[in-house]
C-alpha cells in the first residue's frame, strides 16, 4: 500500500522557510529514549520526521538516542529500535548518533553558563526543590545556594563531575527567574549525580546532563532545522530557546509541537507498559496485544498499514483519542489485498463421505487470492474424511441457517455439494462425527436449478496440519483504562481478561505446513493471521491480526 502524505501546518512552516530562503536544506531527527521499546505513538512522530526526510529534496533525518538516565537504558533496547525503524521501511542518515557522544561539549557547555552566572550548584533535595519551585498561581522561593560565587560554583561542579560528593546530595541548576509564569524556567536542573554505569560509555561519568538541557543543545550540535515533539513540550519551549539564546549557539533548531498519537482501548505509557510485563498480565513487551511496534509486527500488523492510519490520523495541534477500530480497518484493508488465502479449521468436527471411493484422494484446485488472479492458486488435497468448524453444524438450525444440518445441503468451498444423512454422538451426547453423501457432478459448480445457499470450508483430514491459533482481542475493556486512576482505581483493573483466547487443536490446509514466520494469511471466513515466531520450534502457530470486519 503505497501511502501518499497530505499537507499539514508542520510542512507548510517547512514550505515558508524554503521559499524565503531560511533554510535551504531541511534536517530532521527522531530521538527516542532507550528505555523500552516504540509503541504506536512512536510511529506518528516516525512518520513525521522520516516522512519530510523522505519528501524533501536533499533533507535527511538523524536517529539519536537521548541515553541521558543509565539507570533505565540498555543495549537491547537500542537494538530493538533500530530494528523497528528498519522494520517500518525508513533509514535515518549516517551513523546513529547519541547524546552520550556530547557529553563532553555539554559538559564544557555547563562551565561556560557557571561562568556567565548563568548556572549554579545546590543542594536542595527534589522534594525541598518541588516546595521552593512554586506553583501556577504562586512565583517560586530562590534557593539558598542561588547567589553563591562563580569560583565557588566552578569549584563544586568539578567535585561533582570528580564523584566527591554522594549521589542526590547536589544538582547543578540553570539560573533564570524563579518569578516566571512558566514553572520550566524556574531555574531547573540542568546536571544530577548518577553513579551508575552507562550502556554506551561505562563508568566515565559520574554526572549526568538532564533532557530538557541535552535535547536542544544536541540538536544544535547536529544542525537541526525543525525540532519536531509532541504537545508536551509546548511549555518547554523557552527553556529549549533559552540555552541555545544564552550560549551562543551557532544553529538555532526551531521547535514545532503537534499533537500525539492516543488510541483507545490501550495505553502507550512506557512505564505502564512495563508494568504490564512486570505484572504478567502480558508476556513480554513483544506480546500481539501489546501497542509496541514489536508486538504490533508479530500479530501481523504491516507497516504500510501503520503508515496509512498515521496518515489519516494526520499532523494538528488538537489533542484527540483515536478509535482503534480506524487502525484495524487500515490494516485490513491492506491484508485484503495482499495476504493469501488459506483454510483452517478453528474447532474440528470430523465428517465422512460415505459415498466418497474408499482409498481415493484428489486435488481441487483453490485461488491464492480470488480477486487477483496474478497471485496463482493451490491444490487442496480431497478425501472421504474431512473436518469442518464444529459451528458450522447445528443439529437443530435456527431459522434461516444455511449451513449443515442434518438432511440440509451445503456446499464445501471449491469442491462439492455434500448433503447431512447421519450424526453421530458420543454416551455424553455430544456431537462426534458427521455421515454424508456427496454429489460427484457438483465439483466447483451446481448443477441447473439446484441452489444451494451454504458454503463452509474444510480441511482434509488425512493432510490436516496441527496448529496453535491465538484469538487477540483488546486489551482493555474500556476505551480508557487510565480515566478512573484520579479516584484511585487503577488501569490494570480494566485488563482484558479475554483478551487472549487459544486454539490448541486447530488444523490448517496442507499448503501452509511450511509457512514461515510472519506470512500473512487471509483464513476464509475467519479473518486475518500471521504466522508466529513461536513456529520456529513449536507446532505452527497462527496469531489473529484483525477479523474480516468491523464486529463492534
Amino acid at each position: 500500500m503505497e501511502t501518499k502524505r497530505s499537507s499539514n501546518f508542520i510542512r507548510q512552516i517547512i514550505d515558508e522557510d524554503l521559499r524565503t530562503g531560511k533554510h535551504k536544506q531541511i534536517i530532521t531527527r527522531f530521538p527516542p529514549e532507550p528505555n523500552g521499546y516504540l509503541h504506536v505513538g512512536h510511529a506518528k512522530a516516525l512518520c513525521v520526521n522520516f516522512g519530510i526526510a523522505e519528501d524533501y529534496p536533499g533533507a535527511y533525518c538523524n536517529l539519536r538516542f537521548d541515553d541521558t538516565n543509565p539507570l533505565k537504558e540498555d543495549l537491547h533496547f537500542i537494538e530493538a529500535i533500530q530494528d523497528d525503524i528498519s522494520w517500518m521501511g525508513f533509514q535515518w542518515h549516517g551513523d546513529i548518533k547519541y547524546a552520550s557522544a556530547y557529553f563532553d561539549k555539554l559538559h564544557d557547555y555547563a562551565v561556560q553558563l557557571i561562568k556567565m552566572g548563568k548556572a549554579y550548584v545546590c543542594r536542595l533535595s527534589t522534594d525541598e526543590m518541588k516546595t521552593y519551585r512554586g506553583t501556577l498561581t504562586e512565583p517560586g522561593k530562590e534557593s539558598p545556594d542561588r547567589n553563591r560565587s562563580i569560583e565557588e560554583n566552578l569549584a563544586m561542579f568539578e567535585k561533582m563531575r570528580d564523584g566527591v560528593y554522594d549521589e542526590g546530595s547536589y544538582t547543578l541548576r540553570a539560573k533564570i527567574d524563579m518569578n516566571s509564569g512558566n514553572v520550566n524556567m524556574r531555574d531547573p536542573v540542568i546536571y544530577r549525580i548518577l553513579k551508575a554505569t552507562h550502556p554506551m560509555l561505562g563508568n566515565k561519568w559520574v554526572i549526568y546532563p538532564m533532557y530538557d538541557y541535552t535535547h536542544c543543545l544536541s540538536d544544535s550540535l547536529e544542525y537541526i532545522t525543525h525540532s519536531l515533539c509532541t504537545l508536551e513540550f509546548q511549555d518547554h519551549r523557552p527553556l529549549y530557546d533559552w540555552f541555545i539564546d544564552t550560549l551562543r549557539c551557532e544553529s538555532h533548531p526551531q521547535q514545532i509541537e503537534f499533537a500525539r498519537l492516543n488510541v483507545n482501548y490501550t495505553v502507550t505509557s512506557k512505564r505502564k507498559l512495563r508494568a504490564l510485563v512486570e505484572n504478567k498480565l502480558v508476556d513480554a513487551w513483544d506480546d500481539p496485544r501489546m501497542p509496541t511496534l514489536k508486538g504490533m509486527r508479530r500479530r501481523g500488523y504491516t507497516p504500510s498499514a501503520i503508515k496509512d492510519f498515521c496518515e489519516r490520523v494526520g499532523v494538528t495541534k488538537k489533542e484527540t483519542t483515536i478509535d482503534i477500530s480506524l487502525l484495524e480497518e487500515c490494516v485490513r484493508e491492506d491484508l485484503n489485498k495482499n495476504a493469501l488465502r488459506a483454510f483452517c479449521v478453528l474447532d474440528p468436527l470430523k465428517l465422512v463421505i460415505e459415498n466418497y471411493p474408499q482409498g481415493k484422494k484428489e486435488q481441487v484446485s483453490a485461488p491464492n487470492h480470488p480477486q487477483n488472479p496474478d497471485m496463482g492458486s493451490r491444490p487442496l488435497p480431497f478425501s472421504r474424511d474431512i473436518y469442518i468448524e464444529r459451528d458450522d453444524f447445528a443439529e437443530v438450525p435456527p431459522k434461516g441457517y444455511f449451513r449443515l444440518s442434518p438432511g440440509q445441503e451445503v456446499r464445501l468451498r471449491y469442491a462439492y455439494i455434500i448433503r447431512c444423512e447421519k450424526v453421530v454422538k458420543d454416551a455424553s451426547g455430544k456431537v462426534t462425527e458427521l455421515r454424508c453423501s456427496y454429489d460427484p457432478d457438483t465439483l466447483g459448480k451446481n448443477p441447473v436449478g439446484r441452489k444451494v445457499k451454504g458454503v463452509i470450508h474444510w480441511v482434509s483430514a488425512a493432510d490436516a496440519v496441527p496448529a496453535v491459533v491465538r484469538l487477540y482481542d483488546r486489551l482493555f475493556t474500556v476505551p480508557d483504562p487510565t480515566e478512573k486512576e484520579k479516584d484511585g482505581i487503577p488501569y490494570t483493573d480494566f485488563f482484558n481478561p479475554h483478551s487472549l483466547e487459544r486454539r490448541d487443536h486447530a488444523i490448517v490446509e496442507a499448503s501452509l505446513r511450511n509457512a514461515a514466520p510472519e506470512t500473512h494469511f487471509q483464513f476464509e471466513r475467519l479473518g486475518y493471521f500471521t504466522v508466529d515466531r513461536d513456529s520456529r520450534d513449536k507446532p505452527l502457530t497462527f496469531n489473529r491480526t484483525v477479523s474480516l470486519r468491523e464486529t463492534r
